[in-house]
């Protein structure tokens, strides 16, 4: 088992924010119809079963849910185009940004992004300028008092999880992608409760910030995520535990 995960303290961080404002009405269905163009049925699509969950989650109607999924999948056609889109730039300090988009109006969304991480002190990029950094990977967050270290290590370990971080109320698990599902069974079968999980972009490296820069950084990935179009925003921010207290408090 490695060390604390920087990538935990901001995600958990990113979660409590989550938990406050809720996700919006239009990311979930964006998310539904986005999910829904690789098949219609949950138990084969995890991608839309997780969405589905979501949209429990902020009390969406049924009726609701499965118009989203039924335009996703072409059975039904309101005249838009939904597109899911990566934009790629830099915060202050040249913290590296990805933020995953799914927007029906490229041209307005491009351009609102871009004024955001201009007001927040970054800029906008080209395409390939920072995905190199980043690597996809299963991430599965299990509360510690839901199970100790060791039992948990002998239930997961030979599945071939890449690692296992220690946050400050959870485990952390990393693995390949087409390990999620796996592991999620497996825990499941096992009566283990997830607290959260999904596919993450993990950067290869951190780039440690205090101070302003620190606080631009912030300020821009809230703005971001307040952003209709915007699902997920990533970055190889690092801020030391002590920094990141007096940010948030």
């Amino acid at each position: 088992m490695s060390g604390h995960s920087k990538w935990a303290n901001i995600k958990h961080r990113k979660s409590q924010q989550d938990a406050k404002k809720g996700k919006a009405y239009t990311k979930v269905i964006k998310e539904l119809s986005v999910a829904a163009k690789s098949g219609t049925d949950p138990e084969a699509n995890p991608r839309l079963r997780m969405a589905i969950q979501a949209a429990r989650g902020v009390n969406m109607p049924s009726d609701t849910i499965k118009r989203a999924i039924a335009k996703g999948s072409g059975q039904y056609d309101d005249g838009s185009r939904i597109e899911e889109i990566l934009y790629e730039g830099y915060g202050a300090g040249g913290i590296a940004v990805l933020v995953e988009a799914i927007t029906d109006n490229k041209n307005r969304t491009v351009g609102e992004l871009r004024h955001v991480f201009a007001r927040h002190g970054g800029n906008l990029a080209e395409a390939g300028c920072v995905a190199w950094m980043f690597s996809k990977k299963g991430f599965v967050q299990v509360l510690k008092a839901n199970i100790e270290e060791d039992a948990l290590l002998g239930l997961i370990l030979d599945v071939g999880v890449d690692d296992v971080t220690s946050g400050d109320n959870s485990w952390e698990i990393y693995c390949a992608p087409s390990l999620l599902e796996q592991i999620l069974k497996l825990l499941k079968d096992n009566s283990i409760e997830v607290e959260s999980s999904e596919l993450a972009m993990l950067p290869q490296s951190y780039i440690a910030v205090a101070g302003k820069q620190a606080q631009q950084v912030l300020s821009l990935v809230e703005a971001l995520e307040d952003h209709e179009d915007v699902e997920t925003v990533w970055t190889n921010l690092d801020i030391p535990d002590e920094e990141l207290q007096k940010l948030v408090s």
